[in-house]
């Protein structure tokens, strides 16, 4: 391919100018046309008469265009203007009414582009700032309840040493101290976990508004916007821990209690645990470390198979008893696992017909996996514990996680390990249950994880996680050494589902741009496979069946859709 060619086609990486017969980069954006303009469209949009007028934007400045409602007593005009008076929307005809007369008229669209504005931004601090903050100041407490442990276990070996050279005349006195070690111990514990329970009520009052922000941007709810402003509860502040120590004393039998010390916490003002200002928080994880690997063939399949030329749309259909297709997962018999924002959990057929469903704690992410036994594993990320649905409907509890949140989940293909996506790490359990293997940072030592809200695993056996806190899909082999992160192409990434292909392609959801992307096994991007010109919207659930379809739910939908890209 010559440099010009390649060149032609990096550009269709980008968005596409809307001008008819155009298909240069759209970088700009008409408020008024609501469609991307390369630079020479804009410039013939600014001379024409007829949009001189026009405002033109860079496109990540547009505005988000009103959706279309009808207004209920003029049907066949849309309601575009709001009465500042009655704090109403109208249609143009409304407003021309007695009971408007000389009231003060605004532009709908205007409105509704700052509310819109606003929610996003106060949700993408709950994303970006209140829950990483939150999750940090609870881990510096489990550090905290760690430390304590080991201080007081060492206060007590110290005390017994001590005892020990008096022996008997000691004994009393140090059986005392070491029973007031343990109620102060337990006082301590106590007042840690009170913390820790504060940060879990907050953080779960954060998941809820993160729920209430994503129906208010919603564009089925856009009345929502103008109904209130959420605003986000403050951080709650604790303490950090002041640790007791132990003050040897000189011993002597007149007074064994002197001997034998006291332990106390230093009289000191409890030090409050530092919360990161928003401004200083980052969020992007910008790694060009990448390891090649021998990709291992899959089958016959692959051999045969490339990618299509266009994508074409299979069939469609909605899934009954969601709200939306946040994550689905298909098992070995071609059935659909969906699930939704509240925690409905909902087995289909190939039709759309539901099979079952079960009520699981809310999850908003890839927490259910379809196994090749065609048995169901989800996670309870409140309980940290991982449950299996058998064909016959029973739930069992498969795995405790201890500390460790467990947020998404995947069954291999290839040997059956079950792969977890945790708050901070990514672990590897074998179809029994047992932990075979934890990754949490690459060979420099380096967080690969902050919130792995979805994972899946390639034909060569790479573990590949959509991280939303990084901004990134994060990449490691099946021994753990990281590969690559994707951090997207051309604009901030907002990764959702991710899934694989009998090629060895990774596909991957972002919300942001609202299109599905299409990388090879080392993150090289290779298209945008769909994107808004084949209508859709916001998706966030993904996977491929064992034909090789690709089907891809959306927020705000319970319609699931299915595509052939392979030929």
């Amino acid at each position: 391919m010559s440099e010009t060619s390649d060149e032609q086609a990096a550009m269709q990486h980008y968005l596409v100018c809307g001008t008819e017969d155009c298909q240069e980069n759209g970088q700009f954006y008409c408020n008024a046309c609501h469609q991307p303009l390369c630079e020479q469209c804009r410039d013939e949009h600014q001379k024409s008469p007829n949009t001189k007028n026009h405002e033109i934007v860079r496109y990540r400045h547009r505005k988000h265009q009103l959706p279309v409602e009808k207004c209920k007593d003029h049907p066949r005009r849309n309601i575009d203007i709001f009465c500042k008076e009655c704090q109403i929307p109208l249609c143009s005809k409304c407003s021309t009414m007695e009971e408007h007369n000389g009231h003060k008229i605004e532009d709908l669209e205007d409105i509704y582009a700052e509310k819109y504005a606003l929610q996003h931004d106060e949700f993408l601090k709950i994303q970006k700032y209140f829950l990483p903050s939150s999750q940090g100041l609870r881990t510096d407490i489990e550090e905290d309840v760690t430390q304590i442990k080991k201080i007081m276990n060492s206060i007590r070996t110290s005390m017994k040493a001590e005892a020990e050279s008096l022996k008997i005349l000691v004994d009393e006195v140090t059986t005392e101290n070491i029973e007031y070690t343990h109620t102060m111990e337990k006082s301590i514990l106590e007042m840690l976990k009170s913390q820790e329970t504060t940060y879990d009520d907050y953080i779960a009052y954060l998941w809820k508004m993160t729920d209430e922000f994503q129906q208010y941007l919603s564009l089925t709810n856009q009345k929502l916007l103008f109904s209130q402003t959420l605003k986000i509860k403050t951080i709650p502040e604790t303490t950090k821990l002041v640790a007791p120590v132990f003050t040897s004393g000189k011993f002597s039998k007149d007074d064994i209690s002197k001997l034998l010390g006291r332990v106390n916490v230093p009289n000191t003002e409890p030090e409050k645990r530092k919360i990161q200002p928003m401004e200083t928080v980052t969020t992007h994880l910008k790694s060009t470390e990448k390891q090649l690997e021998q990709s291992k063939e899959k089958s016959n399949v692959k051999q045969t198979l490339s990618l299509s030329s266009s994508v074409t749309k299979v069939r469609e259909y909605t899934v009954p008893g969601v709200g939306s297709v946040y994550h689905v997962s298909v098992d070995k018999s071609g059935r659909f696992w969906v699930s939704d924002l509240s925690g409905n959990l909902v087995q289909t057929d190939l039709q759309g017909n539901q099979l079952q469903k079960i009520k699981a704690c809310i999850q908003s992410a890839g927490y259910h996996t379809a196994t090749q036994d065609r048995e169901l594993i989800y996670t309870d990320r409140d309980k940290n514990v991982i449950y299996r649905i058998t064909p016959d409907q029973k739930i069992t509890e498969f795995i405790k996680t201890g500390y460790w949140t467990p947020i998404s989940v995947h069954s291999s293909r290839i040997n059956g390990d079950i792969l977890v996506g945790m708050i901070g790490q990514v672990t590897r359990y074998s179809k029994t249950g047992k932990e075979i293997q934890n990754i949490q940072r690459d060979n420099k030592g380096q967080e690969l994880y902050s919130y792995p809200h979805y994972i899946t695993e390639n034909i060569n056996g790479d573990i590949c996680t959509s991280d939303y806190n990084k901004n990134a899909v994060v990449v490691v082999n099946k021994s753990g050494q990281h590969k690559f992160s994707y951090t997207g192409q051309g604009s901030e990434l907002f990764p959702y589902g991710i899934c694989t292909d009998v090629l060895g392609h990774i596909l991957v959801c972002d919300d942001v741009r609202k299109s599905v992307h299409l990388l090879d096994q080392d993150g090289g991007l290779l298209s945008f496979i769909l994107s808004p010109q084949q209508g859709i919207g916001y998706p966030h659930g993904v996977c491929v069946d064992d034909e090789n379809n690709l089907s891809v739910g959306q927020f705000g939908t319970n319609t699931l859709t299915v595509y052939k890209f392979l030929q």
